[in-house]
């Protein structure tokens, strides 16, 4: 196939970048960008390449923004097709990245270069913030780039990430925000024993569980219009030597809350230590904040998406936060306006991961349509 787009998606599928290698991606796509005179930026931290290119020094300042790297495959075996081919068969593009995020990568590039060629005097400032720490422990990615960025008085207006945000049809959801991610690791103190003997031990399971049962069924909030209910999930639990006739000395519990901006990670890390608090018992905990909850009402941004979309597929776009967490939520925290758009998302983690060739060549449409409505 010909077309630009799809060219260069395959030539980022064909890069085995798995996180936190970038394999030479965005060198592709910086030398393609400094022909458009992008100052480029080659910002690496620890084991993390990024890239910060800009072309101009005004405002309004437009972002594009995204990730290299991609997930393990697992098993190639179990591949229809060799995950790094980049192969079309029947109208889909298949390989890791096609649809997170390789093929919005493309797009962007893509787009950027047409609207560069048509409007070399363009107003604002293009750039793009790509990082290939996205998919790992985003510790030396884009939050890094951003810490850069604000240190220098830097600073965006509009960004869009380039995450496959659509449902069932290409551009049917928008990510207009997402939720807070808080995650907790309490660890219950007991005494080891012998079962025999539960009067010489303290069962940390079974002090343990009052409590969590009234932190599963405590409410956090209820949302507003833009946000579900805070939820509180349980997601490990350990305990015990392996022996049937021991009684555990300790046990770890993980749990995550996914929150709206309804409450601050502040205030559940209070409000669980108050629950705690009114049981008898030893405990250790610690937090790790992975992300805060960002919203964009509404604004160009929004508007110029929603009306590039309905002209480029005919969709009626739905704004969503729904979904886990993404680098948007570093670089909304410095105030800047910040989006999710990208291909359908079905396939994504998965064996067999692929995209709609045709999905991929409008989107590169969308994301002209978008660029001309707020820099021309």
């Amino acid at each position: 196939m010909n077309d630009p787009v799809i060219k260069l998606a395959q030539d980022l599928i064909q890069k085995r970048s798995v996180t936190p290698e970038d394999a030479n991606c965005q060198a592709m796509m910086n030398e393609r960008l400094a022909k458009l005179g992008f100052n480029i930026e080659s910002l690496f931290f620890t084991d993390t390449l990024n890239t910060w290119a800009r072309k101009g020094d005004r405002s309004p300042h437009f972002c594009f923004a995204g990730h290299t790297d991609v997930v393990p495959t697992g098993p190639e075996k179990n591949w229809q097709h060799p995950p790094f081919s980049g192969l079309i068969t029947e109208g889909m593009l298949h390989g890791r990245g096609a649809a997170d995020m390789k093929g919005s990568l493309a797009a962007m590039i893509v787009a950027t270069e047409r609207f560069v060629t048509k409007h070399p005097d363009h107003k604002g400032s293009i750039s793009f913030l790509i990082t290939s720490d996205e998919e790992g422990p985003f510790i030396n990615g884009t939050t890094r780039v951003i810490d850069t960025l604000e240190a220098r008085g830097e600073k965006i207006d509009m960004c869009l990430v380039g995450e496959p945000s659509s449902r069932d049809v290409l551009g049917d959801v928008v990510k207009n925000g997402r939720r807070g991610s808080l995650t907790g690791f309490l660890t219950v103190k007991g005494i080891q024993g012998h079962v025999a003997y539960p009067q010489l031990a303290l069962n940390p399971i079974h002090i343990a569980a009052p409590v969590l049962t009234q932190l599963s069924q405590t409410v956090w909030d209820t949302g507003n219009e833009f946000f579900p209910a805070t939820s509180f999930q349980i997601s490990n639990i350990n305990g015990g030597t392996g022996a049937g006739n021991v009684i555990p000395g300790e046990l770890e519990i993980q749990f995550n809350f996914r929150f709206s901006t309804e409450v601050t990670h502040q205030q559940l890390q209070q409000r669980v230590i108050d629950i705690l608090d009114e049981y008898d018992f030893v405990y250790e905990l610690n937090w790790i904040v992975n992300g805060q909850p960002f919203i964009t009402e509404g604004g160009p941004l929004i508007d110029a998406t929603v009306a590039a979309i309905k002209s480029v597929t005919g969709v009626d776009t739905a704004l969503e936060t729904t979904g886990g967490t993404s680098d948007g939520r570093f670089i909304a925290q410095t105030g800047a306006k910040v989006i999710e758009l990208g291909p359908r998302n079905d396939t994504i983690h998965k064996v067999n991961e692929c995209v709609s060739t045709d999905d991929l060549i409008a989107l590169a449409d969308i994301y002209e349509q978008i660029l001309e409505q707020l820099l021309t």
